[in-house]
């Protein structure tokens, strides 16, 4: 396992009188990983082989599971077991290159509360969480595919509405900094916390563009709300919502394997397109 530093990339900390400033914030086994990458790729034209130990560990949250079953689409369908299937997959294909090590926040039909999700993503060194449903609405009409990042405020109202039904899947059942004064405590947490709006910001769009190559969307689908499985201060986090269970149409594309391998594809490429795009900044420092 790689240890977790939240602050990192080129951060600069430094005594100018009682200053502090810094900038580009990553996790250090990120950029020394984004960094390796670079080099080979720029030397060999191919990525690495294998996943080493410094590659960036992608963390796939399959939502709901065990006694949460989640949304039940129009014919039966649980969304647990959706998203544990599309999970699964996309961790297939994003193992298969050997560019990044991918874990689950479960890897079978168990309930994981909310918070320990979090907590697993951090105790793993995460460089990205990712977190898979497939929610349900009242009016069956709506269809498609969306991605959504923290906010204290919903975008709107059905974007509250969804946020509300999954932080209470806690029905069923952020760290700290050591030796440095509460002033650079604060300081270095919201310069974490900007840090990692940007990322998820930029991997929400990778997923958008990439998902609406293949794949029905909503409307707006870059949404924003208080998703209690979002929270951590420091990792990358995007839920992405493959579709609505309460949709005849949507229901039923999420039952075929062969639509959950186009889901997953277009995920891994958007995956893909951030990680590029981090490197390429790494490589330009």
């Amino acid at each position: 396992m790689i240890p977790w530093s939240p602050v990192s990339r080129r951060l600069l900390l430094g005594k100018l009188g009682s200053g502090v400033f810094g900038t580009f914030l990553l996790p250090p086994a990120l950029h020394q990983a984004m960094a390796e990458t670079a080099t080979r790729t720029a030397a060999t034209g191919q990525p690495a082989h294998g996943a080493s130990r410094q590659a960036p560990l992608v963390m796939l949250d399959p939502g709901h599971g065990g006694k949460d079953p989640g949304a039940i689409g129009v014919s039966g369908t649980y969304e647990k077991h959706v998203s544990l299937a599309t999970a699964m997959e996309l961790k297939r294909q994003l193992s298969a290159g050997g560019r990044y090590r991918v874990e689950l926040t479960r890897a079978r039909d168990v309930f994981v509360p909310l918070d320990d999700r979090v907590a697993r993503a951090q105790a793993h060194g995460a460089a990205l969480f990712v977190s898979m449903h497939a929610d349900a609405l009242n009016d069956h009409a709506v269809r498609g595919a969306s991605v959504y990042t923290l906010a204290n405020t919903a975008s709107d109202a059905q974007t509250a509405a969804l946020a509300q039904r999954e932080n209470s899947a806690d029905r069923f059942a952020g760290p700290s900094w050591h030796g440095v004064s509460p002033e650079v405590a604060r300081i270095l947490a919201s310069l974490v916390r900007q840090e990692t709006r940007r990322g998820s910001s930029q991997l929400a769009r990778d997923l958008i563009g990439s998902l609406d190559r293949d794949l029905p969307m909503l409307p707006n689908p870059d949404r924003h709300a208080g998703f209690v499985v979002l929270k951590a201060a420091d990792i990358p986090s995007v839920l992405v919502e493959m579709g609505f269970m309460s949709n005849p149409g949507d229901e039923t594309l999420l039952r075929q394997a062969d639509h959950r391998i186009l889901v997953a594809r277009a995920m891994k490429r958007a995956v893909d397109a951030y990680f590029a795009g981090t490197a390429h900044l790494v490589a330009a420092g």
